[in-house]
């Protein structure tokens, strides 16, 4: 199969990919430093970011590989959203641009790769 050529669409879609994980990043940090007293909170935010945090090497680097893997970085960011909306009224505000931001996240990332997916050739068509 002949890899399809990045082109602005691609590279639009990797600015929102890399927008959505700022975005995400901050409202993770801004709900963890509001639910516990300050160095227990600080430890939970790094903790909450170190999964967001892996793929960003490869996510910078344009790895189509690196953002299908990342699609699965973003459940656990869901399911924290759920839970804290569910459970914590104090930051249910926050759980809902979690949520959000999340979702958006997934979307931005299953575009990239709709964007970047390789194209079969003539010579990779069925029945040749």
């Amino acid at each position: 199969m002949a890899a399809q050529p990045a082109g602005p669409e691609a590279a639009r879609a990797q600015r929102w990919v890399l927008a959505m994980v700022l975005l995400l990043a901050g409202c993770v940090s801004a709900a963890a430093l509001r639910t516990a007293p300050w160095p227990a909170s600080g430890v939970l935010a790094l903790a909450l970011l170190v999964p967001l945090l892996l793929p960003l090497p490869g996510l910078l680097r344009r790895r189509r590989r690196t953002y299908a893997w990342a699609t699965l970085c973003v459940a656990p960011y869901f399911i924290y959203g759920v839970t804290e909306g569910v459970a914590n009224p104090a930051v249910r505000v926050m759980a809902g641009a979690i949520l959000f931001a999340s979702l958006a996240l997934f979307v931005a990332l299953v575009a990239y790769l709709r964007l970047t997916r390789p194209t079969a050739g003539p010579q990779d068509a069925p029945g040749s």
